[in-house]
């Protein structure tokens, strides 16, 4: 036995016996969001380029152009690697804080940057190419993250 009246066609309104919940008024992300993903994905790709020239310095320090006397900083090769590999990891870090948003990432983001373009720009005579296009890079999320990341919290 059902316990519908008569009149009751089975049929509802939509909606209807559904208190209405209203969401907060959230401002749409820009494009500019693009700019942080941008930026985090550059922060990912320079922390695993400087863990793997960490591990070069750290192995292989022959394939290096210069002996360590001719950097601008007189340290071994294995003190260079370990530099560039804590660089990097805290690069990796930061990249998956930018992805979640996260502001400190930001911060940190920029500072890292900031060093890792000073130190490759200090180890550009051991291999020059590759510290030109890893400083390159740090420009650009450098920019990216100043410019850029007030949008990312919303998203």
């Amino acid at each position: 036995m059902s316990s519908s009246s008569p009149q009751d066609t089975g049929t509802r309104a939509p909606g209807a016996g559904v208190p209405r919940q209203y969401a907060p008024a959230r401002p749409e992300p820009t494009g500019w969001v693009g700019w942080i993903v941008f930026a985090a994905t550059l922060a990912l790709i320079v922390g695993v380029f400087d863990v793997i020239e960490g591990l070069i310095a750290l192995f292989r320090d022959s394939y290096y152009l210069v002996a360590p006397s001719g950097l601008v900083v007189n340290v071994n090769y294995t003190t260079w690697g370990w530099v560039h590999i804590a660089i990097g990891a805290v690069l990796i870090a930061t990249s998956l804080g930018l992805f979640a948003g996260q502001t400190w990432a930001r911060v940190v983001g920029v500072a890292i940057a900031v060093i890792s373009a000073i130190v490759n720009f200090a180890f550009i005579p051991a291999y020059p190419l590759w510290c030109i296009a890893v400083i390159a890079i740090d420009v650009f999320i450098i920019y990216a993250l100043t410019a850029h990341g007030g949008e990312m919290k919303e998203v």
